[in-house]
């Protein structure tokens, strides 16, 4: 097994960023999901799940630990204050505001009952403090769970960026692989050592378009049908470090 991608994502729900290398924390990625856009009339964090336009923006983390943000529009912000307030809230038509995760509750926010049909009832959920997650601090994806999910619908479109993970694994074995490691068996990449702990529940952002990604219902439709819309696993840190694309990838169990 080896770790072929690492993907960060600074804004929640904005398209995210490739990276070579990067620090594993004892909470998450670092600069992962640190920055939301919060609704300034209701309170709750904008997602892609009631608001999809977001995945047609992107951002990317500065040195200066802000993001810089590129909208569909070819306008350009970067960290929180006015002007990017009113950048947000124009491209999107209502009052929003660029907020940090970190020193704050856990954040609101919204999804629908029927993952296909956003007509249906908007539940809300509170995710964990300090990072706009919404479970646990990282998401790992395997090929072989691509690979197993395309061979029941071989017309989908189920590459990677569809289903945000922050790490993909290459796995040369066939299935769900995640599902065996959850609770059963720790991940050792480089000098870093993650705990799989449940599997990722799906909801209607797989089925989003995106910028060279089409709107496709099917997709939650065949997840749910054939692995109870389970796609990837929320994993949390056991070890910290430095990870980098390349790094050999080992499975460890956990003994009884």
């Amino acid at each position: 097994m080896r770790l072929v991608e690492i993907v960060r994502y600074p804004v929640k729900s904005l398209q995210g960023e490739e990276l070579s290398n990067a620090e594993i924390e004892v909470d998450g990625l670092h600069g992962d999901r640190r920055w939301g856009i919060r609704d300034e009339t209701t309170g709750r964090v904008l997602t892609a799940r009631r608001a999809p336009q977001l995945l047609f923006a992107s951002a990317t983390l500065a040195e200066d630990g802000a993001p810089t943000i590129a909208l569909p529009t070819g306008v350009s912000c970067h960290g929180p204050g006015a002007a990017t307030d009113a950048a947000l809230s124009d491209w999107l038509g209502k009052p929003v505001r660029l907020v940090r995760s970190v020193g704050v509750p856990g954040a609101r926010a919204e999804f629908f009952a029927d993952a296909t049909d956003d007509t249906s009832e908007a539940i809300e959920w509170t995710m964990p403090a300090g990072r706009f997650v919404d479970a646990l601090p990282l998401l790992v994806l395997t090929t072989a769970s691509l690979r197993a999910a395309a061979a029941h619908y071989p017309d989908g479109d189920w590459q990677r960026r569809r289903f945000r993970p922050n790490l993909l694994i290459d796995v040369a074995d066939h299935g769900w692989v995640e599902d065996g490691w959850c609770g059963h068996a720790t991940l050792r990449v480089g000098a870093v050592l993650l705990a799989p702990q449940q599997p990722c529940v799906r909801c209607t952002m797989v089925t989003r378009p995106q910028p060279d990604v089409a709107d496709d219902r099917d997709i939650f439709r065949t997840l749910a049908r054939h692995h109870g819309g389970n796609f990837g696993a929320w994993t949390t840190v056991s070890s910290a470090g430095t990870v980098n694309v390349g790094d050999e990838v080992s499975e460890e169990p956990i003994s009884p």
